[in-house]
């Protein structure tokens, strides 16, 4: 036998001290997990979303394009519809454009306001914008319409992020 005894108030020092270490890790864990699950998933295999638009198809005038694609926000999954603006400009090269106009946010539409026809008109606030996005001087927007990034698969049209319209800003 041990030289060393242990009291009864260190005996149960100990013991509660263990289990409310575990009782501790147990209530903490899931709340770490719950933190860090969503970080470890893996990430989609791509960042370009299909569309049943096909690039032969393109033609010089503005085309509506709608996609879908899930989006996961946690444990949660949802599909989101957005809205594209999509032609071949004079040179041959697909220009996506987004529908957001830069006032507002409200959506843009081609070719709807009569008295500027070839535009694209948001209703909103009276904004116009040039075929390529750019905006109309005098008018509302401050920016030119964002542009997509795109890829051509299979003969088919891939839209992926937007990013700032090149062509710069209006006055």
């Amino acid at each position: 036998m041990s030289k060393h005894r242990v009291s009864r108030r260190q005996f149960l020092s100990y013991t509660l001290t263990g289990v409310g270490g575990f009782m501790g890790a147990a209530m903490i864990m899931p709340m770490v997990r719950f933190a860090v699950d969503p970080v470890l998933k893996a990430a989609g295999a791509s960042d370009y979303i299909a569309t049943d638009v096909k690039v032969a198809d393109l033609t010089t005038e503005p085309t509506r394009v709608d996609f879908s694609y899930e989006q996961q926000d946690a444990w949660y999954t949802s599909t989101v519809t957005n809205t594209a603006w999509v032609y071949k400009n004079d040179n041959g090269e697909i220009v996506a454009l987004s529908p957001i106009c830069k006032h507002l946010g409200c959506t843009v539409d081609w070719n709807t306001d009569k008295s500027n026809p070839n535009q694209f008109f948001c209703p909103c606030h009276y904004g116009r914008y040039t075929k390529d996005g750019k905006n109309v001087p005098g008018t509302p927007p401050i920016a030119p319409l964002d542009v997509y990034e795109y890829q051509e698969k299979d003969g088919y049209l891939y839209l992926g992020a937007t990013k700032p319209n090149p062509i710069g800003q209006g006055a």
